[in-house]
């Protein structure tokens, strides 16, 4: 199968390798060269403009767009719609807000295009590891494109979620459901770290990992972040928020859905601003680990 894909930064760079291992044809732009440049070198094919990846796709197209919520999809949307035909396919894989993503389908539908939503989640880990997918859409479309996501994700690790909106809905929650158990590992590691013991806290991360009912992956890559760290010293206790909690905290209110673990943890996000913290460093050296997130370092100042 042949695809476009736009936008090769942290994740969609990788995407496109992960794809080309699975004998995929890809066609590839980004605003920047030597991401293109990186991707051709392992097997993808380069196009100029948006508009030129439609020219170098078979009859029916199908476009990944792995770009910033919000502006960047729209202005993608504005340059490959008018060079669309009914039945292509544009794949949404950002963290958009899934009520703009119900908007989205239902304007592109008005043109026979189809708008499926896809929350990507597996951050710099994916090439290797594969890429938990959830999506939403139209069914005939999503079944179309199933070869692609089957080749991405890990085995068992796709999901149709549903109409339009649905993939993004399901992503929300995930990262919404992250930021509270990223905050209660923060939180425990900071008691064993300023408790009268000299505790190994990577080892005890290590050893929690077998057996242990609160073994995850994010505990493993706690327990790499202490490995490289371990009092987190080079770390400013200061924890951004890509506004995927924000959205979940909204939406359960407009569902009238009590979500006390979620709002606390985005507050605490809030707090590590001004704030001085072990369990913030801890949080944001765990974005670093999964996602490649940026860190404030005390080397930044």
């Amino acid at each position: 199968m042949k695809l476009g894909l736009i936008g090769l930064g942290k994740m969609g760079g990788n995407m496109t390798r992960r794809l080309l291992q699975y004998d995929m044809e890809v066609v590839v732009w980004d605003p920047t060269q030597s991401a293109i440049d990186a991707v051709v070198e392992a097997g993808a094919e380069s196009a100029a403009s948006p508009e030129d990846i439609l020219a170098k796709l078979p009859e029916r197209k199908v476009i990944w767009l792995m770009v910033p919520a919000g502006k960047a999809v729209e202005m993608n949307l504005e340059a490959l719609l008018p060079h669309m035909n009914a039945g292509d396919v544009i794949i949404d894989g950002g963290n958009s807000f899934w009520r703009e993503s119900v908007e989205r389908a239902n304007r592109i539908a008005e043109h026979g295009v189809h708008y499926i939503d896809c929350g990507v989640s597996g951050g710099v880990w994916g090439l290797s590891e594969g890429y938990a997918l959830m999506y939403g859409g139209n069914a005939e479309a999503a079944a179309y494109c199933e070869p692609i996501f089957k080749a991405l994700a890990p085995e068992g690790g796709y999901k149709y979620c549903g109409e339009s909106g649905a993939g993004h809905l399901v992503k929300m929650v995930h990262n919404g459901i992250e930021y509270g158990m990223m905050q209660a590992y923060a939180e425990g590691f900071e008691i064993m770290e300023k408790s009268p013991f000299n505790l190994d806290l990577a080892g005890i991360a290590e050893m929690w990992m077998h057996g242990s009912v609160v073994r995850s992956w994010l505990l493993e890559l706690t327990g790499n972040a202490l490995r490289e760290d371990p009092k987190l010293d080079q770390l400013k206790p200061f924890v951004s928020d890509s506004g995927e909690g924000r959205w979940t905290v909204n939406t359960a209110i407009d569902f009238d859905v009590p979500v006390h673990v979620i709002s606390a943890a985005l507050f605490a996000r809030f707090q590590s601003r001004d704030d001085d913290s072990y369990a913030m460093k801890m949080l944001s050296a765990m974005r670093n680990q999964f996602g490649g997130h940026a860190m404030k370092k005390v080397s930044d100042e």
